[in-house]
């Protein structure tokens, strides 16, 4: 062999050596764990939590925040439950007056002084007309009209006059009155059977 090529032969031993103690070395730092690597890892891990605390921390807004929408929205809708109702106890206390004016202008119908009908009639009317723009109405209710238990207030029960007036109202002791979608007073009759 020639010079030359025992040293070519040598430097790539040498090289050879180089790259495998290379091999080793980073092996070696592998498994001992680079550094850098691990602070990698921390800061993903640091970045992740911080980023997981950051999503609770939002839900738990986005639920308080709906939380109080929903308070938000009940308490306006109870206030104006409230004011459409605010007048219910006034209109219940009125009302056996509205029953009173009936029976009085049924008796004062049969006397003959007309101008005392017209003067109460004219008072029943206005009475009835500032109830009424306050929400108060008046259920129509007739002789004929099929029974409701949801509506009406059963009296008494007696026998139908004909077959057609079974489950039908028969009489009307006393008018019902609702304030805006509210029943305030249910109708009180008489049903056949």
């Amino acid at each position: 062999m020639s010079k030359k090529n025992k040293v070519q032969e040598m430097e790539e031993n040498k090289n050879q050596q180089n790259i495998e103690d290379t091999v080793v070395e980073n092996k070696t730092i592998t498994e001992e764990g680079d550094p850098s690597e691990e602070l990698v890892q921390e800061e993903i891990s640091l970045e992740q939590q911080l980023h997981d605390d950051l999503a609770k921390e939002k839900d738990k807004f986005l639920r308080l925040f709906a939380e109080f929408e929903n308070f938000k929205k009940r308490t306006s809708k109870e206030r104006m439950e409230l004011f459409k109702t605010a007048g219910q106890e006034i209109m219940l206390a009125l009302l056996p007056v509205l029953d009173d004016f009936d029976r009085a202008l049924k008796e004062i119908s049969k006397s003959e002084d007309k101008e005392l009908f017209k003067g109460v009639d004219l008072i029943n009317n206005k009475l009835r007309e500032t109830l009424k723009s306050k929400g108060l109405e008046e259920f129509k209710v007739k002789e004929g009209d099929t029974f409701d238990a949801e509506v009406h207030d059963a009296i008494t029960q007696i026998p139908a006059p004909n077959k057609k007036m079974k489950g039908k109202i028969i009489d009307v002791i006393e008018k019902g009155f609702k304030l805006g979608d509210r029943i305030i007073r249910h109708p009180k009759v008489v049903v056949g059977n």
